[in-house]
């Protein structure tokens, strides 16, 4: 009899993708988010970044899904990076104690230049 071991999950492919949030992180717009980010962690960064600058509300439901990304990553040894939280934003995601276990940094905002953004057909 053989036996076959199931294939290793393959390396990352990509080392860092950066997902810049555009609109209010709530629930409305939440399932479009969760998409896009089932699809960059398709891809397998050792890095993803999400760019919070021009957000203005998150919501407890935006929380959780921002947790379950950070787990999913440091399941592989990859990491989330909240950058650039406006400072209401960065209070919230304190008091959740979402800051304790993903770092939440101030970067450098890159020119528009190659950058693919995601924003909802809401208005």
């Amino acid at each position: 009899m053989t036996s076959t071991l199931p294939p290793s999950p393959p390396e990352s492919t990509v080392p860092h993708v950066r997902v810049d949030i555009t609109e209010e992180l709530d629930l409305a717009g939440l399932s479009e988010v969760a998409h896009v980010l089932d699809r960059v962690l398709a891809l397998r960064p050792r890095e993803v970044t999400i760019d919070l600058a021009q957000c203005r509300h998150v919501d407890a439901a935006a929380i959780a899904l921002l947790l379950d990304v950070h787990r999913r990553l440091a399941r592989r040894d990859a990491v989330l990076i909240l950058s650039n939280p406006h400072p209401r934003i960065r209070r919230i995601l304190s008091t959740a104690g979402l800051g304790v276990s993903v770092p939440v940094v101030d970067t450098p905002r890159p020119a528009a230049r190659g950058r693919a953004r995601v924003g909802s057909a809401r208005r």
